[in-house]
């Protein structure tokens, strides 16, 4: 049953005890639960072993004269929607819980106003300071290891991304793509306010959002012309009234000017009234190749696999365990005690490492701090070490945020343990590569065999993957786990040849 909290101090109790050394997960909302809200519950409850809902209208988001008081709430829905769910906590204080007192001056969080005085922040000011503040409370309170929020509010999420980056905060950021109705109107609490008519008529604005996507994709970058598109869509419908239609960046919410950059994902927003009901949606125009992320245990031919996709894809092989030799070697060029995580996370938080592209069979290159080191990494001294530091999680850390810089350019495939889950959550194709622990023995005493080692035990080696797999899913740091929506390939009855082809198919599906 899932419990409810109205106290800070009741719900940190709970997580103390119940969530000790559990990941935990936060969706913040405003309640009036919707498809959308439990698409975000749906995929936090899938990832996260504990979760929390967070159920606030938050008055310092509201303006004069907007619908605070009106706002929809139906709690008693929401609680039962949110335990069949899986949800373990909803935490629902009151403005007294949160210690919120408009007769006083009080802490708030003023975000950059290059990014919340722009779209929505344009015509309701203090809106973003309010979410800001309210958002930075329940990080701090709850402590989640992720947050979730959907696309719809792009410029909240944008936001929220850049409070947490310039705060320090160690919360990840997740967002979950945009829910809609079948008439492709994007799912809203302020949907309840449209009547039957009104729900037609504004879904417009999505369709003059797609159209001027669907110039995008056929090569037109013209700010001007990618706009007039999507507002001579919008004037068929003359009952909804538009606020504003534009074209930023997507993650600093600048203004494009006159021509859309193919390396810099762009944010088509709009705002507009349909009746007294104001409604936003938005796309992303993005030029960018698809990422493939390939997860899976160990033994299942990933690294195989990948190397050969990226290959015949013309794409990007992230070599994300190239990345992990590279900071091992490091350490012991150093000489280091890999064991001494503060020293170490000191050195590895500076380091500068580029992958250098090679074709097959020669296994990518790698520069560290400048210096090639790509033979240096394969050394069998640097091969023990890696296991050690890579369970480490400033390491882990520094490695994230470079291959999710690198997934920014797109066009990459990676393969891991948790690459769909973890370090690209929103991959726009996740595969679940994995076969049964017997024949990954039998493949790896068949490759013993071809080395000249006949002394291998079948049984102990299906006991060892069978330990393997075990530590891989139970481990604090990156456990294996299969994204909810990967596709998963069970490769006892396939050759590498095969399972290219299948993940070759699933991409040119994407395309």
């Amino acid at each position: 049953m899932v419990q409810v909290f109205r106290t800070i101090a009741g719900l940190q109790t709970y997580l103390r005890q119940a969530g000790w050394g559990k990941t935990v997960g936060l969706v913040p909302t405003m309640g009036a639960l919707h498809a959308g809200h439990g698409s975000l519950l749906k995929r936090a409850v899938a990832e996260m072993d504990l979760v929390v809902l967070s159920i606030f209208i938050n008055p310092l988001q509201f303006g004069p004269g907007e619908d605070w008081e009106q706002y929809p709430r139906d709690f008693d829905g929401d609680r039962q929607w949110a335990e069949s769910l899986g949800v373990a906590v909803i935490f629902a204080p009151t403005v007294t819980d949160l210690e919120l007192n408009s007769n006083v001056d009080q802490t708030t969080v003023l975000p950059p106003p290059a990014m919340t005085e722009v779209l929505c922040g344009a015509h309701r000011p203090g809106h973003f300071q309010g979410v800001a503040t309210i958002v930075t409370k329940l990080f701090t309170i709850v402590c989640p290891d992720v947050a979730y929020f959907g696309a719809k509010d792009a410029q909240q999420l944008a936001i929220v991304r850049r409070l947490v980056q310039d705060l320090n905060l160690t919360v990840t950021i997740r967002s979950c793509a945009t829910v809609r109705e079948a008439s492709g109107l994007a799912m809203s609490s302020r949907n309840q306010y449209l009547s039957d008519q009104e729900k037609q008529q504004a879904a417009v604005l999505y369709r003059s959002l797609q159209a001027a996507q669907e110039q995008y994709h056929q090569g037109d970058r013209q700010v001007s012309s990618l706009l007039t598109i999507a507002q001579d869509i919008l004037a068929t419908e003359p009952a909804v009234k538009l606020q504003y239609l534009e074209l930023v960046q997507r993650d600093t919410l600048q203004p494009v000017v006159e021509k859309i950059p193919d390396q810099i994902p762009a944010l088509m927003a709009i705002a507009a009234y349909v009746g007294s009901t104001r409604l936003i949606d938005n796309l992303v125009l993005n030029h960018r190749l698809p990422i493939i992320a390939i997860d899976g245990p160990a033994g299942a031919g990933k690294s195989t696999v990948t190397r050969q996709v990226a290959d015949r894809l013309g794409l990007t092989y992230l070599d994300t365990g190239a990345m992990y030799r590279a900071l091992a070697w490091l350490i012991l060029d150093r000489h280091i005690d890999p064991q001494d995580e503060p020293t170490v996370a000191e050195l590895t938080s500076g380091a500068e490492i580029e992958l250098i592209p090679r074709l097959a069979p020669q296994l990518t290159g790698v520069k560290v701090n400048g210096q090639d080191v790509s033979d240096a990494i394969r050394t069998p001294a640097v091969t023990q070490l890696v296991s050690t530091i890579a369970a480490q999680g400033a390491v882990r850390a520094k490695l994230l945020k470079l291959q999710r810089k690198y997934g920014d350019q797109g066009g990459i495939v990676a393969e891991g343990r948790d690459i769909g889950t973890q370090v690209f959550p929103n991959a726009e194709l996740k595969i679940f590569l994995t076969a049964s622990v017997q024949e990954r023995a039998r493949r790896r005493l068949k490759d013993f065999q071809a080395q000249g080692n006949q002394a291998v035990d079948l049984a102990q080696l299906e006991a060892d993957i069978a330990q393997r797999d075990h530590l891989d899913s139970t481990r604090a740091i990156a456990p294996l786990q299969k994204a909810v929506d990967a596709v998963e390939i069970v490769t006892d009855n396939l050759t590498i040849a095969e399972v290219i082809e299948i993940i070759i198919d699933l991409y040119k599906k994407i395309q």
